[in-house]
C-alpha cells in the first residue's frame, strides 16, 4: 500500500519517471515506464535488480548487442486483424527490421541451438527471452517482397514487372522525344541552350519563356513564381503521359494487392508478433533503467524480504543532479533501521549507543531549520521506493536493503477549503490513516511531527500517536523539534534519536546525520546570527527558562563532542586500515624477493654449469682442431684468438657481485654467443650461395646485364616500353611533356609515362623479321602477334561501364585513368562513367580530368532515361 495517492509526486518520482522515458528508445519503453510500479514482492524486485545488472555488464562486455529499429509497429499489425486491410510499403519495411532486432535479441540471450543445455551468461535476460517466438520465415518472406531501400521490388510479381518495364520504356520515349522537340526549340532559338527538361505534376514538360510558349505545340501546365518561365507539356507526348499516368495507378493497384497478399500470410501471426513487441519493450525499459544507473552512479543491491534498511553513503539522486550542475557535491547519508542479521556490521552502527542485536526500527531526526532533515526524510522515500519499483539506488554497495509492503508519507501542507481542512486537521487525518494501516512490515515518513497547532498539545498528542506506531512494531523516519519526542526515545526500546548536524562557529548547517543523540534546533544562534535584537533574545530565553537554554547548550554541547570523536575514531580506523595493508603489501614484496633470489641462484647455477661444461667443449675442440691441421700457423693463431676471447668473458664475471650481477653477466655472455653463431651461420650461407651462383654463370649473363641497364635508363624515342601491369612491348615514338606517343604492334596510342616502365627490346632474327627472342630460355613468339594477342584478350574482357561511385575523390580519378587507358589501348570510342549525382562534386573532378586528357574528345551527360546527369559518356579519338 503506497499513501497517499499522490506519493510520487512528493518524493519526487515523477522527475525519476521523466528521466527514464529520455532514455527510452520507442514509445513501447515509455509505456513500460508508465505502467512501472511499486512491488513488495522480493522475488520480483530482485529479478528486476539482476535484469539491470547483467543489462549493464552486456553492455560493458559487448558492443554488438541489437539495439537499433525500435519501432513501435504494434498499431500497424493490429490493425491487419481485419480482412481486407493491408501494411504500407514503410510499414512493411519497419516491421521487417524490428522483427530482425527482436530475432538476434533472442538469440543473443538464450542458449545456442545446437547446444540447449549450455549455461547462458545473462541469466535474468535469458529468463525474459523465455517464450518468445520469433519469425525468420516471415523476414525472409518480406526480403523476397522489398529491396534493401523499402521499396517493393520489380520482381516480386511478373505482373509488377512488367507494368515497370513499360513504364520505363514509355519515359525513355517521351525523354527521346522531348529532346528533340528541345533541341529543335534550341536551334530556332526559342529555348536557352542549358535548359533541360523539367518534371512538373508527374509529367515531363519544356521551360520556355513567355514570350515564345505560342510558338510550341502543347499544353500550358504551370508557371515559375517569378513569371519568367511557363512548364509546356508538347501535344507529341500528352498521350504518352497520359499513358504514364495509367500505367503509374497500374503499379499502385498490383503493389496493394502484394501487400494484401502478404497482410493475409502474416494474419494468423498477429498475436504473438504483438507479444514478441512487447519482450521489445521490457527491453527497452531495462535500457533505460541502467542508462540512469549510469547517470545516477547507481549500482543494483541485493534485496531481502524481511523489512530492514542498513544504507551507507546514500544520495538523493535529483538533488545530486541539480548539484553537480553548480559544481557542488551532494552530502550523503547513512541510516539504519530494523535488526542486523548480518555478521558484518557497518562502521554506522556503533554510533546508535546500543547493543547489535538490538533492533532499532523508529528514527526520530532533530535539528536546525534548512539542516537537511526534510531531505533526508525524502530521501529515504525516494530511495525505498525507486528500488522496490525495480531501478539501481545511489548508495554504498556495502549497504543492505529490505523490503516494506506498506510505505506512507505525511510531507508538506495538505490544507483545503473546499474539504475544511486546516494545515494541522490534515495532518491528524494523514495520522489517522497512518494508525489504522499500520503493521511491523509498514514504513512512515513524517516530516515536522505533531506541528501546526499550538506546541503542548501538538507535541503530546505526537506523542500518543508516536507510541501508537511503537506498538505496531511499524518502521519509521521521523523528523520533530519537540523535546518530548526527543525523550520518548530515551525511554522507549526500538526508538532512536538522530540530529542534524550545525556548526555553531560558521553558523551554518553541515548536513550530516549522526544517530545516536538528539539535535539542538540552534534557536537562539540562528536567530542572533539573522540579526535579532539581543534584547528580544534575552527576553526569550527569560520565557523559556534558563534551564532550558542551559540544556540545549548541553546538547549542543554534547553533540559537537560527539561528532569530534567520531571523527578522530573513523581517522584511527582508516588510519588502522591503511598500515595493515602496508604491512601486508610489504610481506608480500618480501616473499616474492625470496623466491626471485632463489630463482636468480639457481638459474646462475645452472648457467655456470653450462659455462664448465662449454669450456672442455672449447678447449677440446682447440686441440683437436690443432692436430688436425697440423698447427697451421693461420689456423693456430685463429683457435688461440677465439680461446682468448672466451677465456675474456669468463673472466668478465665477477664471482663476489651480487645476485642480480651474476644474472646480468651471464645474459650477456648469452647474448654475445648466440649473435657470434648467428652471424658465422649467414656468413656461411652466403658464401655457399655465391659459389652456387659462381657455377651457374654462363654467356647469357651479359645478356641480363644488358637487360639491367636497359630497365634502369630514362625513357627516351626510340626506348622499348610496356604498360604496368602488362606483358606486351612497344616502342616510343615521341614525347610531349608528360604524355608519351607509343606505338604497339602496329596501333599508336597516347598515355601518361607513370604509366610506363622500361622493357627489354628482343632482337630480330635472320630468318623471320617479325620473330623476337621472347626469354633467355630460346622461346620465341613474335611482337606483332603477342601484341595483337593481348589486345584481343583486352578487349574480350574490357566493358564499356565503369562504375565509381561511392568512391573518394582520388580513388575515383586512379580508377578512371586506368579504365580509359584501356580503352585507348583497345580502340574503344565511347565509354560511360557511373558517378551518380549525389552533391555533384565527384561528377566535377571526373569532368576536370577528362579536360586534360589529349585523346578525350567529348563528354556529356547520358540522356535522362538512362541516367541523365548521374552518368559521363566520354567520346575517345
Amino acid at each position: 500500500m503506497i499513501y497517499p495517492n499522490n506519493y510520487e509526486q512528493k518524493i519526487g518520482f515523477n522527475e525519476i519517471r521523466s528521466l527514464l522515458k529520455e532514455r527510452c528508445l520507442s514509445t513501447l519503453g515509455k509505456e513500460k515506464v508508465d505502467e512501472m510500479a511499486f512491488s513488495d514482492n522480493a522475488a520480483q524486485v530482485n529479478e528486476w535488480l539482476c535484469q539491470v545488472r547483467e543489462f549493464r555488464q552486456l553492455t560493458e562486455a559487448a558492443d554488438d548487442f541489437p539495439m537499433q529499429y525500435f519501432f513501435d509497429m504494434r498499431q500497424p499489425v493490429t490493425r491487419i486483424r481485419m480482412a481486407g486491410t493491408h501494411l504500407e510499403e514503410n510499414e512493411l519495411f519497419d516491421l521487417r527490421r524490428s522483427l530482425e532486432t527482436i530475432h538476434q535479441m533472442v538469440e543473443y540471450l538464450g542458449p545456442s541451438p545446437s547446444d540447449q543445455s549450455e549455461e547462458v551468461p545473462y541469466p535474468a535476460l535469458a529468463r525474459l527471452a523465455e517464450g518468445i517466438i520469433t519469425f525468420p520465415a516471415i523476414i525472409r518472406r518480406i526480403d523476397s517482397i522489398i529491396d534493401k531501400f523499402g521499396r517493393i521490388k520489380d520482381g516480386a510479381t511478373m505482373t509488377l514487372a512488367g507494368i515497370r518495364h513499360e513504364l520505363q520504356k514509355t519515359e525513355g520515349n517521351i525523354s527521346r522525344t522531348l529532346y528533340t522537340i528541345l533541341h529543335t526549340a534550341q536551334r530556332e532559338g526559342l529555348v536557352d541552350k542549358d535548359a533541360a527538361p523539367t518534371m512538373r505534376d508527374g509529367r515531363l514538360m519544356l521551360p520556355v519563356a513567355p514570350s515564345v510558349k505560342r510558338r510550341i505545340n502543347g499544353i500550358v501546365h504551370d508557371e515559375s513564381a517569378t513569371g519568367k518561365t511557363v512548364f509546356i507539356e508538347p501535344a507529341e507526348v500528352v498521350e504518352a503521359n497520359n499513358r504514364i499516368r495509367e500505367l503509374e495507378a497500374e503499379e499502385r493497384r498490383e503493389v496493394i494487392r502484394i501487400l494484401t497478399v502478404f497482410s493475409d500470410e502474416l494474419r494468423p501471426h498477429v498475436k504473438d508478433i504483438l507479444e514478441s513487441y512487447q519482450f521489445m519493450a521490457r527491453i527497452d525499459l531495462i535500457h533505460a533503467k541502467a542508462e540512469l544507473a549510469k547517470t545516477f552512479k547507481a549500482y543494483e543491491p541485493k534485496v531481502e524480504s524481511r523489512p530492514h534498511m542498513d544504507w551507507i553513503q546514500a544520495v538523493h539522486p535529483l538533488l545530486a543532479l541539480s548539484l553537480e550542475k553548480q559544481d557542488k557535491k551532494v552530502v550523503p547519508l547513512d541510516i539504519m533501521l530494523g535488526r542486523a542479521e548480518s555478521p558484518e556490521l557497518s562502521p554506522l552502527r556503533s554510533t546508535f549507543g546500543r547493543s547489535q542485536g538490538e533492533s532499532s526500527h523508529i528514527l526520530i531526526i532533530s535539528g536546525p531549520n534548512a539542516g537537511g532533515k526534510s531531505v533526508c526524510l525524502k530521501t529515504v522515500g525516494l530511495l525505498q521506493y525507486m528500488l522496490q519499483c525495480g531501478l539501481s539506488v545511489p548508495m554504498s554497495e556495502r549497504s543492505t536493503c529490505g523490503m516494506f509492503s506498506n510505505i506512507m508519507i505525511d510531507i508538506g501542507d495538505e490544507q483545503s477549503i473546499e474539504d475544511d481542512l486546516s494545515t494541522y486537521s490534515s495532518h491528524l487525518m494523514n495520522m489517522k490513516m497512518m494508525m489504522r494501516n499500520a503493521n511491523d512490515h509498514t514504513l512512515l515518513l513524517i516530516d515536522e511531527f505533531g506541528g501546526g497547532t499550538e506546541p503542548t498539545i501538538g507535541g503530546a498528542i505526537a506523542e500518543a500517536v508516536l507510541k501508537q506506531f511503537w506498538q505496531k512494531k511499524a518502521y519509521g523516519v521521523i523528523t520533530t523539534h519537540y523535546h518530548n519526542l526527543k525523550h520518548f526515545a530515551e525511554d522507549h526500546e526500538g526508538v532512536v534519536n538522530g540530529a542534524m548536524l550545525y556548526d555553531r562557529h560558521q553558523m551554518q548547517a553541515l548536513f550530516q546525520l549522526s544517530i545516536g543523540q538528539p539535535g539542538s534546533s540552534f534557536a537562539i544562534e540562528i536567530a542572533r546570527k539573522t540579526g535579532i535584537p539581543e534584547e528580544v533574545i534575552q527576553d526569550a530565553s527569560d520565557i523559556v527558562g534558563r534551564d532550558y537554554i542551559q540544556s540545549d547548550k548541553y546538547l549542543q554541547d554534547i553533540v559537537r563532542d560527539k561528532r569530534y570523536w567520531e571523527g578522530k575514531r573513523q581517522t584511527i580506523h582508516q588510519h588502522e586500515k591503511n598500515l595493515e595493508g602496508r604491512i601486508q603489501k610489504y610481506e608480500s614484496s618480501i616473499e616474492e624477493i625470496e623466491q626471485e633470489r632463489k630463482a636468480i641462484l639457481r638459474h646462475a647455477k645452472e648457467q655456470a654449469e653450462e659455462l664448465l661444461r662449454e669450456s672442455n667443449r672449447k678447449i677440446e675442440n682447440a686441440i683437436r682442431e690443432i692436430r688436425e691441421q697440423q698447427a697451421e700457423k693461420e689456423a693456430a693463431k685463429r683457435i688461440r684468438e677465439e680461446l682468448e676471447a672466451f677465456k675474456q668473458e669468463v673472466s668478465e664475471i665477477d664471482t663476489k657481485a651480487n645476485d642480480e650481477m651474476i644474472e646480468r653477466k651471464m645474459r650477456q655472455i648469452q647474448e654475445r654467443k648466440e649473435r657470434k653463431e648467428k652471424r658465422k651461420a649467414e656468413k656461411q650461407k652466403l658464401e655457399e650461395q655465391l659459389s652456387t651462383l659462381h657455377s651457374q654463370l654462363s654467356p647469357t649473363a651479359a645478356v641480363a646485364n644488358s637487360t639491367l641497364s636497359t630497365l634502369h635508363s630514362p625513357l627516351t624515342p626510340g626506348s622499348s616500353v610496356r604498360i604496368k601491369g602488362l606483358t606486351s612491348v612497344g616502342e616510343i615514338e615521341s614525347i610531349d611533356g608528360k604524355m608519351a606517343t607509343i606505338i604497339f604492334g602496329g596501333m599508336k596510342t597516347k598515355m601518361r609515362l607513370e604509366r610506363l616502365e622500361p622493357a627489354t627490346k628482343p632482337k630480330n632474327d635472320s630468318s623471320k623479321a617479325e620473330e623476337r627472342n621472347a626469354s633467355i630460355a630460346g622461346s620465341y613468339a613474335t611482337v606483332s602477334n603477342s601484341t595483337r594477342s593481348a589486345i584481343d584478350s583486352r578487349k574480350l574482357n574490357f566493358h564499356q561501364d565503369l562504375d565509381v561511385r561511392g568512391m573518394r575523390g582520388d580513388e575515383a580519378i586512379n580508377a578512371v585513368t586506368y579504365f580509359l587507358d584501356d580503352a585507348i589501348l583497345v580502340g574503344m570510342s565511347r565509354v560511360r562513367i557511373l558517378h551518380g549525382t549525389g552533391t555533384g562534386i565527384l561528377r566535377q573532378l571526373i569532368r576536370q580530368y577528362l579536360g586534360t586528357i589529349p585523346n578525350v574528345s567529348h563528354y556529356r551527360d547520358e540522356h535522362v532515361q538512362f541516367g541523365g546527369a548521374g552518368i559521363t559518356v566520354v567520346d575517345l579519338e
